[in-house]
């Protein structure tokens, strides 16, 4: 339905995407596990940002522990991907939404769990003044299926 809730899961489909990773010497190297860029067809997914809230409590998940917040982030983008017939795979461009800059290398080692450096998609990643919730991190996603 456009421009209204989609009160049924979303059919599962088989992701049609063509991707292909571009690199150059003539900008700097990636310093995480994202890439310079990510060329995608087919038909995008525009993912809101994720905090880690419990999607069964709606409760903070992970206290002040950057890590456990990550995870939880990525736990709730992958629900949302799955339902709209994506994967992790699927995403070509990443935002990352810090609290404080410090905790980056933290958050970061838990994200390459997720998106190893051969294939990961663009990202971006910045210190904010606030998020909602007071959380430590929230993060978006693009993904094309």
């Amino acid at each position: 339905m456009l421009f209204g809730k989609l009160l049924t899961p979303a059919p599962s489909r088989t992701p049609f995407m063509n991707r292909q990773i571009i690199q150059t010497e003539q900008a700097p190297a990636p310093v995480g596990p994202y890439n310079q860029a990510i060329v995608a067809t087919g038909s995008m997914m525009f993912v809101a940002g994720q905090i880690p809230l419990d999607p069964q409590t709606g409760q903070l998940v992970g206290g002040d522990d950057i890590a456990a917040q990550t995870e939880q982030a990525i736990a709730n983008l992958i629900a949302i991907l799955e339902a709209g017939g994506a994967t992790l795979a699927s995403v070509v461009k990443t935002s990352v939404f810090l609290k404080d800059m410090n905790d980056f290398a933290a958050m970061n080692a838990v994200y390459a769990k997720y998106f190893d450096e051969a294939s990961a998609p663009a990202r971006a990643c910045v210190d904010v003044a606030r998020l909602p919730k007071d959380v430590r991190v929230e993060i978006e996603c693009i993904a094309v299926v």
